[in-house]
């Protein structure tokens, strides 16, 4: 249960529309909880907004940053971020077979050397915040030091994010279903 009440357009003060009016532009309608819960904290959020849509413009492909934003998701039992970015995973080419391979990418046959790279980086900075030279260098390998600073500042987000909803306490939306509810 979220530890902050998620506070919507129509309880919001008026000085916050144009917020919501740009998250509305931005964003899934309707607005997610993570959203609801961080308007209390209006300029934050549109730094927020702001940061977020900087990593989806980055040079680092699509398919490989939700490969990140996925492993983290899945290396701190995130369902929230794990439930939405299956969507943006999709949207980046990733199969329904490969999503549901992510947790396990080391013993997937589904995933390049490359994505392999990425997601090991991504658990391991995740896990253990420091990482082995051999890890970086095993994603280094494959892509621009531009890419590797942007996959490192995509890494480090969401697992700014997994926290940010744990502090929080941010319920997953009806519409989405759990995850880990299985397993």
């Amino acid at each position: 249960m979220a530890r902050v009440p998620y506070l919507r357009r129509e309880d919001a003060d008026e000085s916050l529309k144009p917020l919501y009016d740009r998250l509305e532009t931005e964003r899934k309608v309707p607005t997610a909880n993570i959203f609801l819960a961080l308007t209390h904290a209006p300029t934050q959020l549109d730094a927020f907004l702001t940061y977020a849509n900087s990593l989806r413009a980055a040079d680092l492909s699509p398919r490989l940053r939700e490969l990140a934003i996925l492993t983290v998701g899945h290396a701190t039992r995130s369902a929230y971020e794990v439930a939405h970015h299956q969507s943006h995973g999709l949207k980046a080419g990733l199969t329904e077979e490969q999503l549901a391979a992510v947790a396990d990418f080391e013993h997937s046959g589904l995933f390049d050397e490359t994505e392999k790279a990425v997601m090991r980086l991504a658990k391991e900075s995740t896990l253990r915040v420091d990482v082995p030279e051999e890890t970086w260098q095993a994603a280094a390998a494959h892509l621009t030091s531009r890419q590797m600073v942007e996959l490192s500042l995509s890494i480090a987000w969401y697992n700014s994010g997994v926290r940010i909803m744990g502090l929080l306490g941010i319920d997953l939306e009806d519409n989405y279903p759990d995850p880990f509810a299985h397993s």
